[in-house]
């Protein structure tokens, strides 16, 4: 069979060559580097055009942040408290020791409270797209709206009301912040 070098590794803009053996001085000729492409694949032309993570991706990525976000948070308050609590005649080992304890119960706590947030707001996200088959400003209001309202469900009617309508209003500054962001921050 016959390799045609001049066809098969011209220099493509939609692809680049790649030498998996480059840093170990290895000799390889040109037929065996791989062709990669520089965009993402597809299977099918629809899902090129949208540019959204999956279900599973958003459930991970919200969770996770919302996690790691509230633990810092938390720890932060709880050095806070844990200083607070200090008392005349304490030694420094007691100092340290209150301060980690109530850090690290206080960053438990805001980090499990944000992380179960961002579960439920992926999940309701995710289930509005899925049914207006939409991604736009009014997916996120919905979504945080109905956050909101299934997070203080169980305090009664009145609290979940109120805190569906601060999560949606939340929801809807975000967005609004990020293309607002978007559009004045080029980065």
């Amino acid at each position: 069979m016959a390799i045609n070098q001049s066809s098969d590794h011209e220099s493509d803009e939609n692809t680049r060559l790649y030498h998996p053996y480059q840093n170990y001085q290895v000799p390889i000729k040109a037929q065996y580097l791989y062709k990669l492409p520089t965009s993402p694949e597809f299977l099918f032309t629809e899902e090129s055009l949208k540019q959204r993570r999956s279900w599973g991706e958003n459930l991970t990525f919200y969770t996770g942040v919302g996690y790691l976000g509230g633990s810092v948070a938390g720890a932060t308050a709880g050095v806070f408290s844990g200083i607070r609590s200090f008392e005349n005649g304490d030694t420094t080992k007691l100092k340290i020791n209150r301060i980690l304890n109530s850090s690290g119960q206080a960053g438990r706590t805001w980090g499990n409270r944000i992380g179960v947030l961002g579960l439920i707001y992926a999940g309701v996200e995710s289930g509005v797209v899925a049914v207006t088959d939409k991604d736009d400003v009014w997916t996120s209001v919905v979504a945080g709206l109905g956050t909101g309202a299934v997070y203080r469900a169980a305090r009664g009617v009145r609290s979940a009301a109120v805190a569906g309508a601060l999560g949606g209003v939340a929801a809807g500054a975000v967005v609004a912040g990020k293309q607002v962001f978007k559009r004045y921050a080029h980065i």
